[in-house]
Order: C-alpha cells, then sequence, then structure tokens
C-alpha cells in the first residue's frame, strides 16, 4: 500500500501500523539483469488484504452498519439478486473488486488478456530477508511480479501476465514459476525453497488500464469496478477508498450515479493511464532494461512516477 493509502487508513482509525504491517522504504527493480534501488516517496506497507479487510469490516460494524453475508448472483438497477434474497435499494454500491457480477459486467476485448497470480511464502522463508524493508518489482516479457513482505513475517508474491505466458507452461502456475525462476535468476533467488505444496489465487481476465466512465442510475461502482490501475503502481486500495468517498459524498448531496462516475472517471485518468503506461513498457525486456538502467542513474524520474500514479 502506498503513502496515499495508508493516510486514509488512518483517517478510519485503521491505520497499517497498529494493524502491524510491514514497513517498506525502497522500490527494487529487475530487468534481466538490470537492478535498480530507489528510496520511496515516502514509506509504503505490506498488509495482507486478510488483515486490511477485517479491520475495515470491524470499523464499519463499529460505526453502526448492519453487516448481512450472501452470495450475489446478479445486479439490475435497484436490486441485487442474492442466494438467500433479493436486495433492493434506490443505490447500489458495487465493490466487487476485480471480479464481475452478472448485469454490470465490464468489457474484455483484449486478445491476450491480464492474469493474477498471487502466492504468500509463510515466514522465514528464503525470500523474507533479502526483500527487507523493499518493495520488489521483477520485470519480465509478458508481465512483472511484485514482491513485499507482509505483517507476520510472511512474503506476498503477486504476478499480472499475459494469458499466452501462463499457456506456454500447460497453464500450470508453478511450472510457470519454475519457468519464471530459470530466465530470471534475481526472481528465482525469491522462489528459492518455495514449497509447490503452496496455494496460488488466480484471477482470469483482469482489464488493466479500464475505466468506468459511465453507470446505471443508482449503480455506483467503486474500487476495481471503477477503475482498473495496474498493480505495479500500488494504488488499487487507494483508488478503492477515495471511489468510496467520493461515491458517499455524491450520493448525500443527491448527485445521480452516472454524473458521480463521470467525475471520478476525470480523477482517475491520470494515474491509471501512467500506470498503464509504465506496464507496457515494463513487458518488453529491450525496454525494460534500458529503464530500470535510466532509473538507477536518475532516482527522481521514478519518484516523479511514482507521485503521478496517485488518485
Amino acid at each position: 500500500m502506498s503513502w496515499r493509502t495508508a493516510a486514509q487508513l488512518r483517517e478510519l482509525g485503521c491505520g497499517p501500523e497498529s494493524l502491524g504491517a510491514h514497513r517498506a522504504q525502497r522500490l527494487r527493480l529487475y530487468a534481466g539483469d538490470a537492478v535498480a534501488e530507489t528510496a520511496l516517496v515516502e514509506p509504503g506497507f505490506g498488509l495482507s488484504r486478510h488483515a486490511l479487510d477485517t479491520a475495515l469490516r470491524a470499523a464499519a460494524v463499529a460505526a453502526g452498519t448492519k453487516l448481512e453475508i450472501d452470495r450475489a448472483r446478479s445486479v439490475a438497477p435497484g436490486c441485487v439478486s442474492g442466494s438467500r434474497r433479493e436486495w433492493r435499494s434506490d443505490a447500489i454500491f458495487l465493490a466487487t473488486g476485480k471480479h464481475d457480477v452478472r448485469g454490470a459486467m465490464r468489457p474484455r476485448k483484449n486478445r491476450d488478456p491480464a492474469l493474477g497470480l498471487r502466492v504468500r511464502l509463510p515466514a522465514g522463508s528464503p525470500a523474507s530477508t533479502p526483500v527487507g524493508d523493499a518493495i520488489e518489482l521483477h520485470l519480465f516479457p509478458g508481465g512483472y511480479a511484485g514482491i513485499v513482505v507482509q505483517e507476520g513475517g510472511s512474503t506476498n508474491i503477486c504476478l499480472a501476465l499475459r494469458k499466452s505466458l501462463l499457456g506456454s507452461a500447460a497453464s500450470d502456475p508453478w511450472r510457470l514459476l519454475d519457468m519464471l525462476a530459470e530466465d530470471n535468476p534475481h526472481f528465482a533467488r525469491r522462489m528459492e525453497g518455495a514449497d509447490h505444496d503452496l496455494p496460488i489465487d488466480t484471477i482470469a481476465a483482469v482489464p488493466y488500464g479500464w475505466i468506468a466512465r459511465s453507470s446505471e442510475a443508482g449503480l455506483y461502482r467503486l474500487g476495481d469496478q471503477a477503475a482498473v490501475i495496474p498493480s505495479l503502481a500500488g494504488e488499487g486500495m487507494s483508488i478503492a477508498l477515495a471511489s468510496a468517498e467520493d461515491a458517499v459524498e455524491a450520493y448525500l448531496a443527491g448527485v445521480e450515479a452516472p454524473q458521480y462516475q463521470a467525475r471520478f472517471a476525470h480523477r482517475a485518468r491520470r494515474p491509471v493511464g501512467i500506470a498503464e503506461a509504465i506496464w507496457h513498457l515494463a513487458e518488453h525486456r529491450r525496454i525494460a532494461a534500458p529503464a530500470t538502467r535510466l532509473a538507477g542513474a536518475a532516482p527522481w524520474l521514478t519518484r516523479a512516477a511514482m507521485r503521478l500514479s496517485r488518485i
């Protein structure tokens, strides 16, 4: 999480420090044999979604929220159809992250869509010590891996990559990780000793770069349902919190969902566009390696990119 996210969470009484988040102060880049390191603009934090979501849920309930658990099957104007019942309201705040719900699908037109993979190495793994207080980005053709230590000393390894890359590994996530380790020695050192029995979370067809510029009346899109910023920016959670705040203020002021959505799209355009441009550059080794060396020689450029990709 970026420093912006941390500030937003402190205002909600869920500061990352109080949740045991791991403090990160540096950014480390790898592309082939090119390596660069620079200080973050301000410290970021490694924190699992389990820890963060638990804290946010508790804060919401403490503030008077009534929490109901159901499985949403579809969304229509004024109604969410669940497994238990139909939930009706004049305002629906759609915050389903990268997962779509029938009736509110986002377009997916990319011939080689992006996929997300995540594996969490337990505390004490060989990866955690060299990562230390850094956020690492390992760039390779067709994607990248982000690595950070989280609360309790576990190491979170997230990858965004093209579907074709997973296809080259016979759609086997662990085989793909092994292939990437063979071609990228720095990444191999982070995967050293990783137990192949560890679970890997996957999500298909992530529409990175997509922004909701309109919405149906009564349907306020939040987070990844409003704007999907490439994960390498570390700004997804900040966009979630910022869109939620904007949507609530709009609703209370009587602003309809389509107007809120257009305003938030304008706000998200710059950070999402910059992060998307960086992501596309990172996919190409002939560009990624020289860009990484440039980042090491001119760290002010990297810090400028960090600032410009904040919501």
